[in-house]
């Protein structure tokens, strides 16, 4: 005989536990993509400097005239530069210390701002890690070492006007310097305000201004210093923006010469047929402008003390 009874049914599962699958797995993907991002944030960290010096594999070749440098640092490490001298027949020109990018050693940049102005003599040292120089870069380490080039040009010729030249990330470490020793004059090729607003500006989902270790601030630098400088920049360049430069050319003081060349890019700029033209109307701008210094540099009591 059949029970009237019913057969027992399984109970269907409670609404909020069907919902509860879902939740779980957005939390679990919320959590996945945000460890991906602290490693992204982590690596970004730990790597910077070797993303902001990646170094030279060199190989330019120098005049059998070029004369070899060396300075030893506070912290005992060994810089090399080079020497390159006028050429014969070219007259008494001005002493130019240059800088180069991160990209570029010593020797290149030499080089390069020997062809410009074969008329002066021209030095230039290896960063930290490049070419032969010893030890780790850092924006600090390059500003410091900066310190030591300026007196050793300086002492080595006295009564000689000496135009800093600094091309890309070299431009900062031109201006920092510019900030702390007396010089006569500036030539900034593609520079910046600062190396942290340039970085923010190319990682604005990552907390630049918090992770940022090599900070170098050529605007706050130059605010009180009335050196004659002057600006060559690149129309389309997409590495130090318009934004960048603009905010340099606002804080400069003594802005003597001002150019921007249409279609060249951070790295073209140095073939572009105005290139040439541009770096003799800038140095003679600097020249023009340059007076001898009659009153001590602002910072002239912190020698040797960044």
């Amino acid at each position: 005989m059949r029970s009237s009874r019913s057969s027992p049914r399984l109970a269907a599962p409670d609404a909020p536990s069907r919902g509860r699958r879902p939740g779980r797995r957005l939390v679990t993907a919320l959590l996945i993509l945000l460890a991906i991002y602290a490693l992204v944030v982590l690596a970004f960290f730990l790597l910077q400097t070797k993303l902001l010096f990646p170094g030279t594999a060199g190989g330019v070749k120098l005049p059998p005239a070029a004369e070899r440098l060396q300075i030893e640092t506070p912290d005992h490490i060994v810089l090399r530069g080079v020497h390159l001298k006028p050429a014969e027949g070219t007259g008494d020109g001005p002493v130019i210390l240059g800088f180069g990018g991160n990209a570029a050693d010593a020797d290149g940049t030499a080089l390069l701002l020997h062809d410009l102005y074969p008329a002066a003599d021209v030095l230039t040292f290896h960063y930290r890690g490049y070419g032969g120089s010893g030890g780790r870069p850092s924006a600090a380490a390059l500003t410091a070492d900066s310190l030591l080039a300026h007196d050793l040009a300086a002492k080595r010729f006295p009564d000689r006007p000496m135009i800093v030249a600094g091309l890309s990330i070299g431009s900062g470490v031109a201006a920092m310097l510019a900030g702390r020793r007396q010089v006569a004059g500036l030539i900034l090729v593609t520079p910046f305000d600062s190396l942290t607003a340039v970085a923010a500006g190319h990682y604005p989902w990552l907390p630049v201004r918090l992770l940022f270790r090599n900070p170098l601030e050529p605007a706050e630098a130059l605010r009180t210093v009335r050196v004659p400088a002057a600006i060559v920049a690149a129309g389309a360049d997409i590495l130090v923006v318009k934004a960048r430069t603009d905010a340099l050319r606002a804080a400069v003081p003594r802005l003597v010469y001002d150019r921007t060349i249409p279609g060249a890019d951070h790295n073209s700029i140095y073939s572009h047929p105005a290139f040439a033209s541009a770096m003799h109307e800038a140095m003679a701008a600097v020249r023009a402008a340059a007076e001898p210094p009659t009153l001590p540099h602002p910072l002239a009591s912190s020698r040797g003390k960044l």
